[in-house]
């Protein structure tokens, strides 16, 4: 990682450039973890990895006026991992804008994962050329483990956990997308999953999929 937060209480963060090349795995330019009231804004981030990532026991994280890209744009998660409770509630991201990044705004959360995610609002956000949009996965597994010496966890085998997502809200997202999901959320049957708003949603995608624009259900 290039900025790590980890327990931070009241702190701003602002006017910073981060970058990491392209070729450099797991590079995420901010990672919290385990924090509170903390702010950042007007900062470009550039990595390989997650531009943002709020992970286990953050809240009343904002973050606004962020230049994110490339890569996988701003993460909630992922939570839960090996079953893990972790919480993550009162995370507000506006104004911020992706380019070329292969994610938007995104909540990831694995299979068998307790805890929550709540009261997150994406807002204002403007993307060029991004895949997903918005997503959430209830059922993210790390491909790149194996690639990496790391195991790769059969999601097939496991059962949806308790880890439930609620309260979330995307308002004023536009632009445009290379993906042809525009808003995808991977929940699956029994999958605690509720309260989710998505509202002036304007953007326009280079590719048409049969399916839709909008995309709920199991990958």
């Amino acid at each position: 990682n290039n900025c790590a937060l980890p327990v931070q209480v009241f702190c701003r963060v602002t006017h910073l450039k981060i970058t990491a090349p392209q070729e450099s795995p797991n590079t995420n330019g901010i990672d919290i973890s385990a924090s509170n009231r903390l702010y950042i804004y007007d900062s470009f981030i550039g990595t390989d990895d997650d531009c943002v990532a709020i992970n286990e026991f953050s809240s009343y994280i904002n973050i606004s006026r962020i230049m994110c890209g490339p890569e996988h744009g701003i993460n909630i998660g992922s939570l839960g991992k090996d079953g893990a409770y972790e919480t993550v509630e009162e995370v507000h991201v506006a104004d911020c804008t992706f380019t070329g990044t292969m994610n938007g705004a995104r909540i990831k959360t694995w299979k068998r994962g307790r805890g929550y995610a709540r009261k997150i609002s994406f807002e204002g956000i403007r993307l060029i050329n991004a895949g997903n949009p918005i997503i959430i996965d209830q059922t993210y597994v790390n491909r790149m483990a194996g690639t990496m010496g790391g195991e790769v966890e059969d999601d097939s085998l496991l059962s949806s956990g308790d880890l439930e997502i609620s309260d979330v809200t995307y308002g004023g997202v536009t632009g445009s997308s290379s993906d042809a999901r525009m808003v995808y959320f991977n929940c699956e049957s029994g999958a605690r999953f509720r309260d989710i708003v998505v509202e002036d949603v304007q953007m326009s995608s280079f590719l048409f999929w049969g399916g839709g624009a909008i995309v709920c259900g199991p990958q």
